[in-house]
Order: C-alpha cells, then sequence, then structure tokens
C-alpha cells in the first residue's frame, strides 16, 4: 500500500491542484446549490440551533457514532435534562445512563466511553484543547469527534467527515484511493476545501442531510438532485438512479 503522505491522483483532483479548486465553478456551484437545498430541506435536529450549548452539541456528536441523527435527537433532550454537565455524566450510575442510551445501541460500550471522556472534561473544568494530538489521545476521541470539537469549540473549518460526506464527495467531485477515509489524503483535504469560503459548520450539515435524502448509498435520487448536472457520478451512472 502507498504511504499516505505521497501524492495522490484520482479521477478526481489531484493533491497538488486542491489550492487552485478553492477558486472553480464546480466548487462554488457545489457549495451555492447545497447550502440553498439545505436552506429548504435541511433537518432542524436540537444541537443544530443557536441557542444549543457547546457541551450539549459535543455530546451529540459523540452519541452520533453509528446512529441515526433521528434515534439520537430522541433521546438528547431528556439525557441533557437529567446530566447538564460533564461531571454530572462522569459521576452517573451506569444504570442512570442505561435508561437514556439503550435504545442507541451499543449502550455498554457506549456509557464506559461517555462516562470516561466526561471525567476528563471535568478534569480539564470543560475547557476543550486545541492541538488535535492532545484531542485525539482523550477517551473515545478519534479523527471525526476531534474534527467537531475543533468545528464546534474553536470555530475551526474542519470536516465532519464519516461515509455519508465522502460518498457525496466521491460522487460529485472523483473517488478517493484507500478503503479507510481516515488516511485517504485526497478525500481529508478536499472535504476541507469544500468549507473554504462559506459557514462551515452549515456546509457540513448541508453535505450530511444531503446524503441521507438524496444522494443515498443505494438508489440515490439523482433525477431530484440539484447537483446532477455537473456530478461525475450522476453522467457516468444515469442507469442506476432512481427517478
Amino acid at each position: 500500500m502507498k504511504n499516505s503522505k505521497q501524492r495522490l491522483i484520482h479521477k478526481g483532483l489531484p493533491i497538488s491542484e486542491m489550492k487552485k479548486y478553492r477558486r472553480s465553478k464546480k466548487l462554488s456551484f457545489f457549495q451555492t446549490q447545497l447550502l440553498a437545498w439545505y436552506k429548504d430541506y435541511g433537518r432542524r435536529f436540537s444541537w443544530r440551533q443557536p441557542s444549543c450549548s457547546l457541551f450539549t452539541q459535543v455530546l451529540a456528536e459523540i452519541l452520533l457514532q453509528r446512529t441515526p441523527a433521528g434515534r439520537v435527537d430522541s433521546v438528547l433532550p431528556l439525557l441533557t435534562q437529567k446530566f447538564r454537565t460533564w461531571q454530572a455524566i462522569a459521576l452517573a450510575s451506569e444504570y442512570d445512563l442505561q435508561v437514556h442510551l439503550k435504545t442507541l445501541g451499543l449502550w455498554r460500550r457506549r456509557v464506559s466511553a461517555l462516562r470516561k471522556f466526561a471525567a476528563e472534561m471535568h478534569r480539564r473544568n470543560g475547557s476543550f484543547p486545541r492541538d488535535r494530538k492532545e484531542l485525539e489521545s482523550l477517551p473515545a476521541v478519534g479523527q471525526y469527534i476531534a474534527n467537531a470539537i475543533l468545528l464546534l469549540a474553536h470555530s475551526e473549518r474542519q470536516p465532519l467527515l464519516d461515509v455519508n460526506m465522502a460518498r457525496v464527495l466521491e460522487r460529485f467531485f472523483g473517488p478517493r484511493q484507500f478503503v479507510d477515509i481516515r488516511y485517504d489524503q485526497y478525500l481529508q483535504q478536499l472535504s476541507r476545501v469544500v468549507l473554504w469560503g462559506v459557514d462551515a459548520k452549515l456546509m457540513n450539515w448541508a453535505i450530511l442531510d444531503f446524503a441521507v435524502a438524496l444522494c443515498r448509498n443505494n438508489r440515490p435520487l439523482c433525477e431530484q438532485c440539484p447537483l446532477k448536472s455537473r456530478c461525475s457520478y450522476y453522467e457516468a451512472q444515469q442507469p442506476q438512479c432512481a427517478s
């Protein structure tokens, strides 16, 4: 396997041209169309509200791992009413957390990881580090959660890159090389380029919602897609798209 730090060239964009791509018409089209779509059709989850606390936003991102957003939205309000701080979660019994988290699945693993993370955040007085290496050393924090914290707590332009976002980016711009999105340099950089010059949180949410609503893994609704006129996948795969 090639080293992920090597220059990767795909049917999409070479890494060396990413800076030029920030000014491309295709990127501008992608951003404009998706933000307009999100304004009309985006999901209105509780943790996306302007009044939502940073504690609730980060807690939601932790719970969203391998869990449908709608299911998290159904338990989050009661969870944050019962446990209002990281300290409260850290001191909670396994049973009390189980009551709220069991419906999300893998609850034993979730409870253990969440309590360890909460204990560490209480020790830090709720202050999130800015350094990525330090962030990823925290319990239950990998690349995705580190990105989410940097985005939400420190207003950095970081992508909420998961398999759904990866699917939208690859279909429109071109495929990655590595199976694991964490190590694909092309996709890692592209997911940051699409946040350039726009509201990073809204752009992230727009892509994620679009992936669920239209750019589905199976039978994407290409004929309803506002991106289809410039989408690489649509051009090549029209017979597979549902009308």
